[in-house]
This record gives C-alpha cells, structure tokens and sequence, in this order.
C-alpha cells in the first residue's frame, strides 16, 4: 500500500474541517501525495419529518450541506498546496434518497465507517483520514464510533484520526 495515497472521509462537521487542515499540513507541498475527499451522504430519517416534501426539504439541505462542505475542503487543499492533480472527490449517495438518481454505488445507510473500509479497499488507499467526533464512552457504547470501528479493522494502511 502507498501511505502517501491518502483517502480522506469527511462530512460537514468542525472535526472534518480539522482533518482537511491536518491533511493539508501534511500533503499540502510535498511531492507524491494525492488525496481523495469522501463524502457518505446520510439523510434525515423519513419517520422524523410529517409528510414527504418536509422530509425531501431535510434531505435537500442534508444535501446541499455536504456539498458545500466538499468544495470548500477542496479549496482549502488547494489553498494549502495540494493541486488539483493530486486531488479527487466521491460523493455517494444514500439509496434511501429521495430523488431518485442513485447510482450503481450508493450508501445502504448501514455503517458510515463500513463504507468507508470499503472505498479504502476498493481505492488502493494506504492511508485513511477521518475526524474524532469526540462522543463520551457512553454514546460511543449506544451509538458506535465511526473512527473506532475503523481503527480496529484496517489492515495494511495507516489510520490518521484527527481530534
């Protein structure tokens, strides 16, 4: 595996953000590094919502929030020195969307850090990149941990979790 092919899994949240910059230290100027922002998309869960255009508004803007997010993490690599050679982006799509385009590889919405192990694999990835949420031992017990589920199953690649 090549540590310096990095995969870097973001959503929209401050940790992510931080991880885009801990990347951008790193990668930013030094040669022979690509970097590949991955994005899951998860959608508000219909049962919240009271009828279905209040749930495709939620999932609109779930949607236009992660995307936002990507071009600015792109621009923030690339402002840091990455350039736009080395740099790539995926965006998958829930399969529960509501607008009908997912794609032949979209998220089953079962496990964000599963398909994160998945796109390491399936990339060739020696390096995988994700924020730290910094739940309680608690919530990690009730809710999981995306960035513990993968540290203890990566193997052959480099895990950098960034608090």
């Amino acid at each position: 595996m090549n540590f310096k092919k990095i995969l870097l899994a973001v959503d929209a949240s401050d940790n992510a953000m931080r991880a885009v910059e801990y990347v951008g230290d790193i990668a930013g100027d030094c040669a022979g590094f690509s970097v590949e922002l991955l994005c899951i998309e998860r959608l508000p869960h219909r049962d919240l919502y009271p009828d279905e255009e209040a749930w495709k508004k939620a999932c609109e803007a779930t949607r236009t929030e992660l995307r936002k997010f990507l071009n600015r993490a792109r621009d923030h690599l690339v402002g840091m020195g990455v350039s736009l050679d080395r740099l790539t982006e995926q965006y998958v799509t829930s399969c529960a969307s509501p607008f009908d385009e997912p794609g032949p590889a979209c998220s089953q919405g079962t496990g964000t850090a599963q398909e994160i192990l998945n796109a390491l694999d399936a990339g060739g990835f020696g390096t995988v990149v994700v924020g730290r949420r910094g739940v309680s031992k608690a919530e990690e017990f009730l809710f999981g941990s995306v960035s513990n589920k993968i540290i203890h199953s990566v193997k052959n690649s480099t895990v950098w979790v960034v608090a």
